[in-house]
């Protein structure tokens, strides 16, 4: 299956002054001549991340220090060729894809730990280790780096940061910027600055740490990251519910908080998914469920048996049915399976797959839901809806074949469901960022005044359009 956005067709390779062999002999000097990329082969799959359209770079380049990254910034602004900074390679919005040409810059090297402060709750580290590295480090601690996108395996810190990502324990916890202290940061022209530091609070100056998380490389390459840590909480449990209806599984996530609950996790599965998922691993799910809701707590042992027997009865009396309860980590980790066997699962029906993150109000989901179906019904075009339920956030997938007209459909689609989610309130990107997959979108959620002074401030930080070019603003 081509997991594709099919906004865009996939590009030649661009040539810019990166392929100036004056300015190859440079970068070489700078990195090292194993650590600049050149061949066609070895570079193609650094052209593409999850929506699988090739832009393929003119180099790749892969230094280890801060100075090295200031160095090739600075060579870039002198030869006015493009660099386009790159983590994991894992995201929906062709924000690492090169599509204007120049250089890719591999954070890969630059993957240390520098410091873990038990004392103060944080943690200093290089952008290019993963999360889930980074997360089974402090948990060697006690301690817990909350943000857990679900490519937490592949993503790096760096591009969590830069795309602000979310993950299933945001509605308890939050988003990546929720625990950014600090950064330091290569502007576009060279210039190594710091922002923040080590402490949660910071009112010196304007928050550029803020204005940095979200980013998408833009702005700045991010080099070194302080991040604020939380104690590992004792014990969690996770609930698992069947429901006859999506809306039924939906109207619950509001249930919980009247009663001082706050889930950490809350994720909403629809019956294509749930089809797709049985079809494909023979979990054993029940024919009657066209929903699945999964709600998660942690805690102390006490407040996590008492959250799940109060959640286990809201579920119940609100069409649940089928409730399972985890008691040990195996078994957790057995329900969250079905969760997370649903992409490669979709793959039965069709070729291309339009994976859209909108995200409303928490009370608006069930409404977006509805309305998401309808969009599909109306234009004869498949569609299976999962994710964050909990913080609002929906991954609205539209499958459909390579047949011109049914591509046409689903663009359709796609267009319809972001008014319906700026209709409820929402917006058109919950984690997933705008890169040029969202572009053509973007005025449809920002106003032209707020445009404008975005344009501005990429202005500022990057008066030669360096860094990653043909992004948000295209």
């Amino acid at each position: 299956m081509m997991y594709q956005s099919i906004h865009f067709q996939s590009k030649g390779r661009a040539t810019t002054n990166a392929s100036n062999p004056e300015v190859i002999r440079k970068m070489k000097e700078i990195v090292g001549e194993e650590n600049v990329w050149v061949d066609p082969q070895k570079v193609e799959p650094y052209g593409a991340d999850a929506v699988k359209e090739k832009f393929p770079p003119e180099a790749v380049v892969f230094p280890e220090s801060t100075e090295q990254v200031s160095r090739i910034l600075k060579l870039a602004n002198e030869y006015r060729f493009p660099v386009t900074a790159r983590g994991g390679g894992v995201g929906y919005t062709g924000g690492a894809v090169p599509i204007e040409g120049g250089i890719v810059l591999g954070t890969d090297r630059m993957n240390k730990i520098i410091e873990i402060n038990v004392d103060d709750l944080y943690v200093i580290c290089q952008p290019g280790i993963t999360t889930y590295n980074l997360q089974k480090e402090v948990e060697k601690y006690g301690l817990m780096f909350p943000p857990d996108p679900a490519s937490y395996k592949e993503s790096y810190i760096g591009g969590n940061i830069a795309e602000n990502a979310g993950g299933m324990r945001t509605p308890k916890y939050g988003v990546t910027k929720h625990y950014v202290l600090g950064l330091e940061v290569v502007t576009a022209t060279g210039e190594i600055i710091r922002t923040g530091g080590k402490t949660v609070k910071n009112v010196v100056g304007f928050d550029l740490t803020g204005l940095f998380c979200g980013s998408e490389g833009m702005l700045g390459i991010i080099t070194e990251a302080t991040l604020k840590l939380v104690p590992m909480p004792e014990a969690t449990a996770t609930v698992r519910a069947n429901f006859r209806t999506m809306e039924e599984a939906c109207k619950v996530l509001t249930k919980f908080t009247p009663l001082g609950i706050l889930p950490m996790a809350m994720e909403v599965i629809d019956k294509y998914c749930i089809e797709a998922v049985e079809g494909s691993f023979a979990f054993g799910l029940s024919k009657e469920a066209n929903a699945i809701l999964l709600v998660a707590v942690d805690g102390s042992k006490e407040e996590v048996e008492k959250q799940a027997r109060i959640i286990e009865e809201i579920i119940r009396k609100n069409g649940g049915f089928d409730v399972m309860r985890s008691r040990t980590k195996e078994e957790e980790d057995k329900l969250w399976d079905v969760r997370r066997a649903i992409s490669p699962s979709l793959t039965k029906y069709g070729e291309l797959k339009i994976n859209e993150d909108v995200v409303v109000p928490r009370s608006k989901v069930p409404e977006l839901v509805a309305g998401v179906e309808a969009i599909a019904r109306k234009y004869n075009t498949f569609v299976a809806n999962f994710g964050h339920a909990g913080d609002g956030n929906i991954h609205v997938n539209f499958v459909c074949s390579r047949n011109p007209e049914e591509i046409r459909r689903a663009r359709a689609c796609v267009k319809e469901t972001f008014e319906l989610a700026i209709k409820l309130g929402g917006t058109i990107s919950g984690e997933h960022g705008i890169g040029y997959v969202k572009a053509p979108y973007l005025e449809m959620a920002v106003d032209k005044p707020t445009l404008e002074i975005m344009k501005a401030i990429k202005k500022v930080f990057d008066p030669n359009g360096i860094l990653n070019p043909g992004k948000m603003f295209a």
